[in-house]
């Protein structure tokens, strides 16, 4: 699989990975989540679905090996992000593939480029994820303020310090290790605030673009009745997986079927029947 630094004019550098699919396949780009990369969250996916489709990764901004700025973390840029990776790898649409914080980078595609948007695939993932609109407490404001104001390669140190200690006492694999301990803390708290604030309710069900939703029926971060309440909002196809939240991860065997299955619906290309992965 190609793994390249592509760099983004005016916005950063990020890591890709690009594998190519039949000539004139469509494009999915797949979205990680919060305080993962695209290595640890979509193991196998390339793979799946490279028969018919292009498939492009990237980790996302202070995530992994992805952009690097000064601004706080916001999920608008990590839209435009995409669509400028899109515009470096001359690709006019792409299926945006999102897994739970990818859910609402790939709704922010769709709004605020919908030309540039042939499909959505969702999973685990909702409209919003607090009870209620939210602020960020003070102490969380005064944390990502210190974190910001400390230097960059401090802050990587920090991160690798806290990850490298966490591998030893919980006995993390050390793939893992390796991938997270790029992370930037500042814009991984930040991420975690810009997800609590998300809501996509008063605007979703004025995207036109056609979506899948995988629905992991027994996750406990994100409930399933968000999921569906999103599934409804879009006219969404729906998808149900017996897995929890880590499915992608944990259980391949029956995640990679529904993604293949998701993209294959939402792309117009022949699809079996079934609507339950087991």
């Amino acid at each position: 699989m190609p793994v390249r630094s592509v760099r983004l004019p005016g916005r950063g550098t990020t890591l890709v990975r690009d594998t190519p699919g039949p000539p004139g396949a469509p494009t999915v780009v797949l979205l990680h989540g919060l305080g993962a990369t695209a290595a640890l969250n979509w193991p196998g996916a390339a793979a799946a679905l490279s028969p018919m489709f292009r498939v492009v990764e990237l980790d996302h901004r202070g995530h992994g090996r992805g952009i690097r700025s000064r601004r706080s973390f916001r999920l608008e840029d990590c839209a435009d992000d995409v669509v400028a990776l899109a515009d470096r790898l001359d690709v006019d649409r792409v299926i945006a593939a999102g897994y739970s914080m990818g859910g609402p980078i790939a709704l922010l595609m769709a709004r605020r480029h919908p030309e540039r948007v042939a499909g959505l695939v969702l999973c685990a993932t909702a409209a919003r994820f607090a009870d209620a609109a939210v602020s960020t407490p003070p102490m969380v404001l005064a944390l990502t303020t210190g974190l910001r104001l400390t230097p960059a390669p401090v802050r990587r140190q920090l991160s690798s310090s806290m990850v490298r200690y966490a591998g030893r006492r919980w006995e993390v694999p050390s793939p893992y290790v390796r991938e997270v301990r790029r992370h930037d803390p500042a814009a991984i708290v930040e991420a975690a605030a810009a997800v609590r604030r998300f809501d996509a309710r008063p605007w979703v069900d004025e995207l036109e673009a056609p979506a899948v939703s995988v629905v992991t029926a027994r996750d406990p971060v994100v409930p399933p009745a968000r999921q569906l309440e999103l599934a409804r909002a879009l006219g969404a196809f729906v998808l149900f997986l017996d897995g929890d939240h880590h499915a992608a991860v944990r259980q391949p065997a029956r995640f990679l079927p529904a993604l293949t299955e998701a993209c294959r619906r939402v792309s117009g290309r022949q699809a079996s029947p079934a609507a339950t992965a087991h």
